[in-house]
């Protein structure tokens, strides 16, 4: 599945890069200076954050002074980089190049403090909670937002498809997005995917007080054993998306999930007051 993916192949091509950059004992700024670019430039092109042109990719070539095999293998992995994710089609979506990596993941670990991960949301839920965020959203961008997302779930009805923990502060659980019906269904969804052993679901229960992460919610993709990808932390902002790949940040996060899990009920108990609050809410 990954050797398919434009996402995987910008960023080996980047790591490639990367490492070449190292062997030759050069700065980010040595290599933007030789190549009259800004700095920033390259390091989007390493990090896989920029899709690169084949120029650029003609030009580090001859820098590092490759042989044309390995100039020849940069090249394809350029021209694959370049193709179009099935998301690139939709304007203002900035996901571009996270869902791409969401798509081949093995493992997804998703840490939410405000709302329910977009991989379960019901569309209602996801219209309201995309409003409630940009009030003055453009009709256009707000249907294609939640087109987007739904699209996206497609990846948890795929086989094989990737081990989903989700877990979540119990303060999402309460929050109505939407108001109670709205809430009370998407409440429901959540147990039907537990049902259907397409997530395990952890409740951070209030009574716990502080706990580990700092974040108001992260996503761990991680991507099994092979080389392509190591794994990434990505952290979506109101202005702007990090993406976080340091191995010690890793580390950092890593531990966090720990924590979380620690702090949280077991997914039966979770179940449990997943299903208590849906109650209430649907007046049952």
């Amino acid at each position: 599945m990954t050797g398919t993916s434009p996402t995987v192949r910008q960023r080996e091509l980047g790591k490639r890069l990367r490492e070449l950059r190292n062997q030759h004992d050069l700065t980010v700024e040595d290599v933007a200076s030789r190549l009259l670019c800004s700095a920033t430039k390259i390091s989007r092109l390493e990090t896989g954050a920029r899709r690169p042109s084949l120029r650029d990719v003609r030009d580090l070539c001859m820098l590092y002074e490759l042989d044309e095999p390995t100039s020849a293998e940069l090249m394809n992995l350029a021209r694959g980089a370049r193709e179009q994710g099935w998301w690139t089609q939709y304007e203002d979506i900035q996901l571009d190049p996270y869902i791409g990596l969401e798509a081949v993941a093995t493992a997804i670990t998703s840490y939410s403090m405000y709302y329910v991960p977009a991989l379960l949301q019901t569309e209602e839920y996801a219209r309201a909670l995309i409003k409630g965020i940009a009030p003055q959203i453009n009709p256009v961008i707000h249907e294609q937002r939640v087109e987007v997302r739904l699209r996206r779930q497609q990846l948890l009805e795929e086989h094989p498809r990737p081990r989903y923990r989700v877990l979540l502060d119990e303060a999402v659980l309460h929050r109505r997005v939407g108001g109670p019906e709205i809430m009370a269904v998407q409440l429901g969804k959540l147990l039907e995917a537990e049902r259907r052993s397409i997530v395990t679901i952890q409740v951070i229960p209030f009574d716990v007080g502080a706990h580990a992460a700092q974040d108001s919610n992260f996503v761990l993709l991680e991507f099994g054993e092979g080389p392509d990808l190591s794994p990434v932390v990505f952290v979506e902002g109101l202005t702007g998306n990090q993406y976080i790949e340091r191995k010690a940040d890793l580390a950092r996060y890593r531990e966090a999930v720990e924590h979380l899990r620690d702090s949280s009920l077991s997914p039966r108990g979770s179940l449990r007051r997943v299903d208590e609050i849906r109650k209430t809410l649907a007046g049952e």
